[in-house]
């Protein structure tokens, strides 16, 4: 059997301060990158990156391109070491995949991740809204319950078997984790998050997004992306841009994608980019599965 490599990219919460410092440091490439994002973004993302305060991190307008930027420009200094047969990623992290498997240009990707952050921003402005990870009970009792509630919340994260991160108003996360508790959840707990992602919330997010991914040029990938909201393998750029502007009200389907990249033939799962959670949501669907990560500079 072929030995298939999947490349999978981590979202939001991966973040770091000093994030991306040796890239810039001892890859000519990467440096040369970074002060192009700095110009496209109209700030020094680097000097937040490199030196700023984990608050500065926070703000959803500058983590995700920062996250993004960690994961692509580690992927593009891998040079030959590089080869996917299929690539995935979590949330924002399906933009780094996609500049990764060749849909997007860096420059697209980035603008793409900078003007989805930006609209992200605003919609949580518009209402305050909140998420919450619920640990311990299968996917439908907490399906169940969001449908009972008569506020928003939904599901927002299919992360791993007996973890959902539910999604909606700061009343609707309350009561849904009230009756979780009651129903045996070993944890209900409020994410550090600005808003309501992957909710219904993020409408205005999404018709703002929609006109930007419209606009932008994408390519024949050289290999399937798995997309959060299919969980299955798209390599039709019109496919692929539909579902980007649907993630974003829809739910993340990790455990369905993991499931089915394994079901298709995924022998690995490297994590590029800050942090090790995905390696861990993969484990927690294939004990077995072969995982690694590349966090830091190659050299």
């Amino acid at each position: 059997m072929k030995h298939m490599k999947a490349f999978v990219f981590p979202g939001q919460g991966a973040q770091f301060v000093g994030m991306g410092k040796d890239l810039y440091d001892n890859s000519d490439l990467a440096r040369e990158l970074f002060e192009k994002a700095n110009d496209i973004l109209g700030f020094r993302i680097t000097d937040l990156m490199f030196e700023g305060t984990d608050e500065d991190l926070k703000q959803t307008k500058v983590t995700q391109p920062a996250i993004f930027l960690h994961s692509v420009l580690l992927a593009k200094t891998l040079g030959d070491d590089f080869k996917p047969d299929m690539v995935a990623g979590h949330s924002l992290g399906e933009f780094s995949a996609l500049v990764a498997n060749g849909t997007l240009s860096f420059e697209d990707g980035l603008v793409l991740v900078s003007k989805r952050a930006m609209a992200m921003q605003k919609a949580c402005e518009l209402e305050p809204s909140t998420m919450a990870a619920i640990v311990g009970l299968e996917d439908d009792v907490v399906e169940k319950v969001c449908a009972d509630i008569d506020d928003v919340v939904v599901p927002a994260n299919y992360n791993c078997p007996g973890q959902l991160v539910i999604s909606g108003s700061n009343e609707g996360i309350d009561k849904a984790c009230a009756k979780l508790t009651e129903l045996g959840a070993k944890r209900a707990i409020k994410l550090m998050v600005g808003g309501a992602f992957h909710s219904p919330l993020m409408e205005p997010a999404r018709t703002e997004l929609a006109e930007a991914i419209e606009a932008t040029t994408f390519n024949q990938p050289n290999c399937p992306v798995y997309q959060n909201v299919t969980a299955s393998a798209v390599t039709d750029p019109n496919e692929i841009r539909k579902n980007l502007v649907a993630q974003l009200t829809a739910p993340v389907r990790w455990t369905q994608t993991v499931k089915t990249m394994i079901a298709d033939g995924a022998t690995s799962f490297t994590e590029i980019g800050p942090g090790k959670v995905l390696q861990g949501l993969v484990k927690k669907v294939d004990r077995g599965m072969e995982t690694n990560g590349i966090n830091a500079y190659q050299g």
